[in-house]
């Protein structure tokens, strides 16, 4: 029987061993998508406890706490940070195959040095330990977390109308290294059919300085100024979380039409919302490729679920569902009308719902081209789906229908500066399926061939897509 967690966790052959602790174990990494607050980096927060770093904005850990069926006041509510905490792990003690289960313990190994594993008879060490650490070492500040583990780049998701006044100040700032890239998600500007629409289009007039956006050219003009301005202080990547990505026929000016109703209050047809989509996501996808920006589209997720709930707590508190949108044949014309002109960007395709891998990864085939190796990708195993049987299968599609080798690897997705512990997971999880490729005979034992490859989803090839 092998150890709990030891350095070779998850690590089932000899090969495994070799290449993560060789090549993948030590590598950089590169933060390319995820929910982090930029101010919290330049301000280099200090944690005053657990509680604070582990349990204050993670949906993740909410989840499972109350399929425990833990009282919502122990999660998001009035509880004592040390009560909260106990809860939790009241939870993860049965939740054994979770991922949390890995996840929660690898934090406590890499960053606080903590061998045993987190139960209810260890949660008291468990806790004063980590808060001493909080309070004293300088490696657990955010930017001393950020600088242990090796994190290269950090793209935050940021809204088209936000000043980005932490990035400037971060870019600013000579005694931090990690880049800190803000990227554009421009949702709100095109759900004309989800309730605050007319609203925002007001807030983003007021970030160009107008009065008011009277037409679609006109949405699209602001759009394009705030994305360079974002492009200006470094944006790598935008990012689209759409329920699904639309693509019908629509001219400007019936887009406009569609625009007048909306901001008339009348109601909109399916067709419709899809049409003024399509128009702004053309337009936008068009100067994605001009300004050399990676476009995410992320797909099929039901969120706010829970009507209850998101009246009394709002968005990102836990309450969202693995979607199922077959819009796999409009993501095809999209991404063909763009390549039809030579104007389709480098593009990033995650689907929430993991019936859609094998198409995802058929569909990126129609339109790589000699721009870029991997210029489209399926990306990494998103929200329900980084597990170990997740990411082992988004890797194994993209194995059988593309390249692995190409592939960008991971993303933390995240709101917690201790998730950089979910690349080492990711790590092991890719040199374990490698391995045991090579000891089955299924690839030759090629050093320097397995060195770029294991070295490349670890680090370089995100490294080269996002011009590091």
């Amino acid at each position: 029987m092998k150890n709990f967690m030891d350095k070779d966790f998850l690590l089932k052959t000899e090969t495994a061993k070799h290449l993560f602790h060789t090549y993948a174990e030590n590598m950089p990494l590169v933060d390319y998508h995820c929910h982090i607050d930029p101010k919290e980096i330049y301000e280099n927060r200090r944690f005053s406890n657990l509680h604070e770093a582990w349990l204050e904005a993670d949906h993740y850990k909410w989840r499972l706490m109350r399929s425990n069926g833990i009282d919502e006041s122990y999660i998001t509510g009035e509880q004592t940070p040390f009560d909260c905490m106990k809860k939790y792990v009241e939870a993860l003690e049965p939740s054994i195959g979770n991922p949390l289960y890995h996840w929660t313990n690898l934090e406590l190994r890499k960053y606080f040095g903590y061998e045993g594993y987190l139960c209810s008879e260890t949660v008291d060490a468990v806790w004063n330990l980590a808060n001493r650490q909080l309070q004293e070492d300088e490696n657990l500040t955010v930017r001393g977390l950020i600088a242990q583990s090796k994190v290269a780049m950090i793209g935050t998701t940021d809204d088209p109308i936000d000043s980005l006044e932490w990035h400037k100040k971060l870019a600013d700032d000579p005694t931090f290294t990690t880049q800190v890239c803000p990227s554009f998600r421009p949702d709100n500007a095109i759900n004309i059919g989800k309730a605050g629409f007319v609203a925002y289009i007001g807030k983003l007039a007021a970030s160009v300085g107008k009065d008011a956006l009277n037409s679609v050219e006109e949405i699209c003009a602001a759009l394009t100024e705030r994305l360079e301005f974002f492009v200006s202080l470094g944006c790598r990547a935008t990012d689209h979380g759409l329920d699904y990505i639309p693509y019908v026929e629509c001219t400007m000016e019936q887009a406009n039409a569609i625009y007048q109703k909306a901001i008339a209050g009348q109601s909109l047809t399916k067709d419709e919302i899809d049409g003024y989509q399509t128009v702004i996501m053309m337009h936008l996808a068009q100067n994605y490729h001009r300004l050399d920006i990676a476009m995410q589209l992320h797909y099929s997720c039901l969120r706010d679920m829970n009507q209850k709930r998101f009246e009394a707590l709002g968005s990102n508190s836990g309450f969202d569902m693995v979607g199922q949108n077959d819009c796999i044949h409009a993501i095809a014309k999209f991404l063909s009308a763009l390549d039809y002109t030579n104007q389709c960007p480098k593009t990033i395709i995650y689907s929430l719902d993991a019936g859609d891998y094998d198409r995802v990864c058929a569909l990126i085939g129609c339109f790589q081209n000699s721009e870029l190796a991997g210029k489209l990708q399926h990306g990494s195993g998103w929200w329900f789906n980084d597990t170990k049987t997740g990411m082992e299968a988004q890797m194994i599609s993209l194995a059988n229908l593309s390249i692995l080798g190409n592939f960008v690897g991971m993303l933390t997705d995240s709101r917690s500066f201790l998730s950089y512990a979910r690349h080492d997971y990711f790590r092991r999880i890719m040199c374990n399926l490698i391995g045991q490729w090579v000891e089955d005979g299924e690839y030759p034992n090629d050093e320097k061939a397995l060195q770029k490859i294991v070295e490349g989803i670890s680090f370089n090839n995100a490294a080269r897509y996002f011009n590091l």
